[in-house]
């Protein structure tokens, strides 16, 4: 395994902002300001998408886990921080930065699967809805609950809204309340909920099962699942349709196609 730093520490500490571990073409990706709740401080930010930005250029990158380290996913945005700079340009600086950073995560070619324990709320609940796949433990729980501070969970709603029904998205952001991941699983904002103890079993099976099929196919897969959703329906399958024609002509598919025929074990190409 290699276990480096990804991007900038804060001036007050040695320890960077975001761990990273390398197995087998796995990334796995930790917060690290455990003492804050791994609140997303301006530097923070900057380490991840630094981070995203690393593996999007690795080819050998075939998935990634989020995590955190210490006893929360994510608290969201640092409230402190910002405090300290009551002014327009700099907020819309700081949400524009984020929404970099969440937006960085979709547009990855591999998965991305946040692995939740804690609390995971505002800007960490939207980090969860912007991952493409979400495991937690049953300990999790989620809250979109900057209302409670008198500020509107904006960004935070426009992750939420893709991943649950509006209503129940609604319902979290105008009260601020937190829901545990049993009912995150069945709103759909996560995709499964877990003992403690069996969070990292479950994050490996995933892992697992996806790095068991076709690269190539995946990062096809990926990158059409994300703009076909923006598309009317006959666009989308206009789009679709070339994509997977696409696709056909990968060795992956040649192979995968041919090992199913003859009933063998597929070696994939890419």
């Amino acid at each position: 395994m290699e276990r480096h730093p990804t991007a900038s520490a804060a001036a007050t500490t040695t320890e960077p902002l975001v761990l990273r571990d390398d197995r087998d073409g796995v990334v796995t990706l930790r917060l690290n300001r455990p003492q804050q709740f791994n609140a997303l401080s301006e530097a923070m930010l900057d380490a991840l998408h630094e981070a995203l930005a690393d593996i999007a250029t690795d080819a050998r990158v075939r998935c990634v886990v989020l995590g955190g380290e210490g006893k929360a996913f994510c608290a969201g945005h640092d409230l402190r921080e910002m405090r300290g700079t009551p002014e327009l340009t700099y907020y819309r600086a700081l949400f524009a930065r984020c929404s970099e950073v969440m937006q960085a995560i979709q547009a990855l070619p591999v998965p991305v699967i946040a692995r939740v324990h804690g609390i995971a709320t505002a800007a960490g609940c939207q980090l969860v809805g912007s991952c493409d796949l979400a495991i937690a433990s049953e300990a999790a729980r989620f809250a979109v609950s900057g209302i409670n501070v008198g500020l509107f969970c904006s960004t935070p709603a426009v992750a939420l809204s893709r991943n649950v029904l509006p209503k129940r998205a609604f319902d979290m952001l105008v009260t601020g309340r937190f829901i545990d991941a049993a009912t995150a699983a069945d709103w759909g904002l996560i995709n499964e909920a877990v003992p403690d103890v069996a969070l990292d079993d479950a994050v490996a099976r995933k892992v697992a099962e996806i790095v068991s099929k076709s690269p190539a196919a995946i990062r096809y897969g990926k990158a059409m699942f994300y703009r076909q959703r923006q598309m009317p329906l006959a666009d989308a399958y206009a789009y679709a349709g070339d994509v997977m024609a696409r696709n056909m002509m990968e060795e992956d598919a040649a192979e995968g196609i041919d090992a199913f025929l003859q009933k063998r074990p597929a070696r994939w190409k890419s």
